[in-house]
């Protein structure tokens, strides 16, 4: 009757939630749109505090005194000086050269090599600065915080349709060096300190507008109440515009999040019927259509994202589906015993390599060799498609489809799969955990979720690994002790020895759970180290699922997401029963 009840609450609580969003959209037909809005503005990053005097940089053997503004471009180079970056040849010369917009006519004059520039004084007392902070007091520590905490009352609110919501970023990124990921061809270029007048601040006309600094003004005050960002400006690097948005455990943020799941579930009820669709279009007469479906079946069965077209040099070489080369395929009629096989080498987004080796069906690559036929590596592959092409055709199958869609309904379903196989009612609950963790890893693999092994990875790996070889010791020394209790209790058969053999029994178990806790965390970081979890878990998981595998085996919730975590998904941990089903 208890789950009855549960089940007809829930339905309720669902049917709330749509009939807000129906009420939402007929009131605001062009999707959620807030009344009101007010807010403080942007945090900016402080200004530059010049070296102290004997902190000296070296050109060409000689101390050299800079300007203020070259100063501070030559500390972000000091800072990153152990960095491999600072050892690429294009990381340098986009330094070099942006560098030198900063100086003086007298240094730019002067200062002609980098290969000249010593910036290890420099470096030096931006280490002794590291450490100094380390070592800071308990009232030092607490000054900090406690300013942190002022700045977050104040900037980190804003007030929208009578609701006190959190904001996610509301300090400027401060001036540095760009970094990119892979071998990004503008990594080392300034990005060049936030001002003021490059912000646009969005709020409603009937709230009071955040002042800017003194002496400055706002590049535009907006109203526009058909998006959600607080704050705009564009970035000198790649010219893309960045935003101050609401928390992702506002009401809005967890609306959206909602509704894309949902869009999730509603390609499970049509994918059989697309799916369809795609095989009998692998043999259409029109080649446009042929590579569509190829494409398509790419996007579903590997996860792979839709690409983008880009100008070129503009960006690192990162290509997703539609814009595959014919260098980035080989086709293997028979391969590792496997037919049809076909293998991927390319760079996908932030530079991440993608390698695999697939076993297609025999019509997909047979597509694939006429793909091919007459063509150069640089060639495009699907030269008769492009994204345009593609997502129009993915809204004429249903409503809302995009390629992420089918990345979030195959994560989704893939994790509920997994957990499945791989929970063992019988395990404890770090046993269970591992389980949760290998199933969030198959979807991380499935999306090409990749890290690079932290560098701390192989200390913190041989500390764990004394933890447990003192863990055994201790258990071997419990287990003797066990074993003498026993005999001694044998001769003097008395209630005293007969409690001490049920102690020692208890600390040989109590230590048994403590040291398979411990290698089965050897296990997990081990596996983990070149896959990131956390991407595929906060944007491609229903998190009603790990909530309900949570509830259904009796795992806190904090064991899986934390704090911040559970804040963005507080929607999902109110809403999921134990037998959700994606």
């Amino acid at each position: 009757e208890l789950k009855k009840t549960k089940q007809v609450f829930f339905f309720l609580v669902q049917a709330s939630l749509l009939s807000f969003r129906l009420w939402e959209e007929e009131r605001y037909p062009e999707g959620i749109k807030w009344k009101f809005l007010e807010h403080k503005g942007p945090v900016f990053a402080p200004p530059y505090e010049p070296l102290p005097e004997n902190v000296k940089f070296y050109y060409d053997g000689k101390v050299m005194k800079l300007s203020t503004k070259a100063e501070e471009v030559a500390t972000f180079f000091a800072k990153m000086l152990d960095h491999e970056y600072t050892t690429k040849e294009i990381f340098r010369k986009n330094f070099f050269k942006d560098w030198r917009k900063e100086m003086t006519s007298e240094e730019k004059s002067t200062i002609t090599s980098l290969s000249k520039c010593d910036f290890t004084h420099m470096s030096q007392y931006f280490k002794a600065q590291t450490e100094a902070r380390k070592q800071m007091s308990k009232e030092e520590k607490q000054k900090i915080k406690e300013e942190n905490e002022r700045l977050l009352k104040e900037y980190g609110y804003c007030v929208m349709d009578n609701h006190k919501e959190r904001i996610a970023n509301f300090k400027i990124e401060p001036p540095g060096l760009f970094r990119g990921r892979g071998n990004h061809p503008k990594m080392g270029m300034l990005k060049r300190r936030i001002m003021p007048e490059d912000i646009i601040i969005n709020c409603s006309k009937d709230s009071k507008v955040p002042p800017p600094p003194p002496g400055h003004k706002w590049k535009e005050v907006r109203h526009d109440n058909k998006v959600t960002w607080l704050v705009s400006w564009t970035e000198n690097i790649q010219g893309s515009i960045k935003y101050i948005m609401l928390n992702p455990s506002s009401r809005i943020k967890g609306e959206k999040d909602w509704q894309k799941y949902e869009t999730a579930r509603r390609l499970k009820k049509c994918v059989d019927k697309i799916r369809n669709q795609y095989r009998e279009d692998w043999k259409s007469k029109e080649m446009k259509v042929r590579q569509r479906a190829v494409a398509l079946y790419f996007i579903d069965k590997l996860a792979l994202r839709a690409g983008n077209e880009k100008e070129e040099g503009e960006t690192a070489d990162t290509v997703g589906c539609c814009s595959l080369r014919v260098e980035h395929i080989k086709l293997h009629p028979e391969l590792d015993g496997q037919e049809y096989v076909v293998e991927f080498d390319f760079l996908g987004k932030d530079s991440i390599r993608y390698y695999n080796k697939v076993p297609v069906e025999k019509r997909v690559f047979k597509n694939l060799q006429l793909f091919m036929e007459n063509k150069q590596p640089e060639d495009d592959l699907f030269d008769r498609l492009n994204t345009s092409i593609l997502n129009k055709h993915l809204q004429d199958l249903m409503e809302g489809l995009t390629a992420k869609v089918f990345r979030t309904y195959n994560a989704s379903i893939t994790l509920q799969q997994q957990l499945k196989e791989l929970t063992n009612p019988d395990d404890n609950i770090p046993a269970k955990i591992l389980s949760y963790n290998r199933a969030n890893r198959a979807v991380a693999i499935l999306c090409n979720h990749q890290r690079a092994p932290p560098k701390t990875f192989e200390k913190s790996m041989m500390n764990l690994q004394s933890k447990i070889d003192a863990k055994k010791e201790q258990l071997a020394d419990a287990r003797r002790e066990l074993k003498s209790a026993k005999a001694d209790a044998k001769v003097r058969r008395d209630e005293k020895s007969k409690k001490a053999v049920e102690s020692k029994k208890k600390a040989v178990q109590r230590i048994e759970e403590q040291l398979m806790k411990l290698e089965v965390q050897a296990t997990d970081r081990e596996e983990n180290k070149q896959i990131a979890l956390s991407t595929s878990k906060l944007n491609y998981l229903d998190p009603r699922i790990s909530v309900a595998w949570c509830k259904k085996w009796g795992i806190p919730i904090e064991k899986i997401y934390n704090k911040t975590q559970r804040e963005k998904f507080a929607w999902a941990i109110d809403m999921a029963e134990e037998d959700y089903e994606f």
